[in-house]
């Protein structure tokens, strides 16, 4: 368990979470900020074993020079204030239930319609679930355009799905496709998530 942070809070028994992410480095919180700011109910989970902690960003785009720690309080602060629950817990399983997934987190089991996997190189969980692998010698995680798996609502990001692009830049922009996704299967048409200078006045 990391120091105690004001970004998250301690597990305990959820409601119904319509997105559950499992990680929290780029994707995971990028996945996490699009769609709990278009409304959707949003649970992250997260053992704080991220690489960012070991980085320095001088090649993320709009960002000349961010210690990793650095950014990630601000990517958690962000994300939370749009209404995501971030929480220290490790997911220990997951599998298909009915039209949606049951996640177990220390003991707890919690459920979401969808589920986007953002769990670094280890893809554990995504062969639990039957997710289909390429068939080369990477083995990654097989995605299409939109990082949803085999398994439909199931999206996986970042490293899982990539034998060697490990970019923080790159893990943000799939969390971002995984969430559009799914903002487009529940807005029933294409959804763009694009705001201009009068939103925010």
């Amino acid at each position: 368990m990391w120091p105690q942070s004001s970004f998250y809070s301690t597990p305990s028994l959820y409601s119904m979470a319509r997105v559950i992410v499992v990680g929290g480095g780029p994707a995971g919180l990028s996945a996490a900020l699009f769609t709990s700011k278009n409304g959707l109910d949003v649970q992250l989970f997260d053992t704080d074993k991220t690489w960012l902690h070991h980085a320095h960003l001088l090649n993320y785009l709009g960002i000349e020079s961010r210690n990793g720690d650095e950014f990630l309080a601000d990517a958690r602060e962000q994300v939370e204030g749009f209404g995501a629950t971030l929480s220290a817990g490790e997911v220990t399983a997951v599998e298909a239930s009915g039209d949606g997934f049951v996640v177990t987190v220390d003991d707890e089991t919690h459920d979401a319609e969808y589920l986007v996997l953002a769990t670094g190189t280890k893809r554990g969980l995504a062969a639990e679930l039957g997710c289909a692998f390429t068939d080369d010698d990477d083995d990654v995680v097989d995605v299409d355009v939109t990082m949803e798996t085999s398994v439909e609502n199931v999206y996986a990001t970042g490293a899982m799905v990539r034998a060697e692009e490990w970019q923080a830049i790159i893990s943000a922009g799939d969390g971002a496709a995984a969430a559009l996704n799914i903002l487009t299967k529940e807005r029933g048409e294409h959804f763009h998530d694009f705001d201009t200078p009068e939103d925010v006045e």
